[in-house]
């Protein structure tokens, strides 16, 4: 099951049918047993024809966030610890990522504010004061308010790694900035927990080339989703739910940077695919 936030209200896809539910998003998906109420729901909903369908997911799709914040792990696959010592060894930080990797508590960091995030088919963008900059796509979990995983959707984690690279402790200034974040095309929301054996893959595009290509089984993951779930929650509150990003494995060389006119597509089994284009953020 999927369901989509759109112009025109929210669109549940389900047995290769359309359906428009009109309740506030926020209501709508933080809930306990999202799967089973929409499935229950949808005997009241309105069916939309193909024709209908196809005009309203084809017109403009918004990113499926609504008050919710986005926060992100960091050094969950081997491959990201690697990446990140590699990025931060002339610093002296390198051995920072090794121990965390290997620790029983996760790296956790706050990503955006929903303002902040960008949709399917619209910009991302790159620092201005940054020579290295690259996409990381992660399986993003949506948490209700009790700290339980009720569906899934597409991240993109934008990522300067340059200035984190320079010195840890400038990780905020390298995650944290206008459309460092995307999500979409939608919150899947399957029966029961997503599949180890789910594939991640991501093209970059560039002058109609591939400049990249990548593809990764989240069950290479260090950590269980619901344990990166449950440390989120520590001590913290998420009246409306929140998103996670789980981290990266598909990381481009170190000779790989973006430039604008780039296309980032992440597709993941189930869910779709995310398409960004990357730009600098207009002055």
């Amino acid at each position: 099951m999927k369901l989509y936030k759109t112009l025109q209200g929210n669109i549940v896809e389900h047995g290769n049918q359309y359906y428009r539910i009109d309740l506030p998003w926020d209501e709508l998906i933080n809930r306990s047993g999202l799967h089973h109420f929409l499935q229950t729901h949808l005997h009241h909903a309105g069916l939309l024809s193909p024709v209908q369908a196809d005009a309203l997911l084809n017109s403009r799709l918004l990113a499926p966030i609504g008050a919710q914040e986005v926060w992100a792990a960091g050094v969950t696959y081997l491959r990201s610890r690697d990446a990140r010592m590699e990025e931060s060894r002339e610093s002296g930080g390198a051995s920072f990522y090794d121990k965390v990797y290997e620790a029983e508590r996760p790296e956790l960091f706050f990503k955006a504010h929903p303002h902040r995030v960008a949709a399917h088919d619209e910009d991302v963008y790159i620092r201005r004061d940054s020579t290295w900059n690259v996409p990381e796509p992660e399986l993003t979990l949506f948490i209700d308010s009790q700290g339980e995983i009720q569906a899934y959707t597409i991240g993109n984690d934008m990522s300067s790694r340059s200035i984190e690279g320079e010195n840890p402790l400038y990780l905020p200034q390298a995650k944290v900035y206008q459309r460092s974040a995307a999500l979409g095309p939608c919150l899947f929301i399957p029966p029961t927990p997503i599949s180890p054996l789910t594939k991640i893959s991501m093209v970059i595009h560039r002058a109609d080339k591939n400049a990249y290509t990548g593809e990764v089984a989240i069950s290479q993951i260090k950590r269980k989703l619901p344990e990166l779930a449950s440390w989120l929650y520590r001590d913290m509150d998420f009246p409306h739910g929140c998103f996670l990003m789980t981290g990266t494995c598909l990381v481009p060389g170190n000779e790989f940077t973006l430039t604008p006119g780039d296309k980032i597509d992440i597709s993941i089994d189930g869910i779709g695919t995310l398409t960004n284009t990357v730009r600098y953020k207009p002055s």
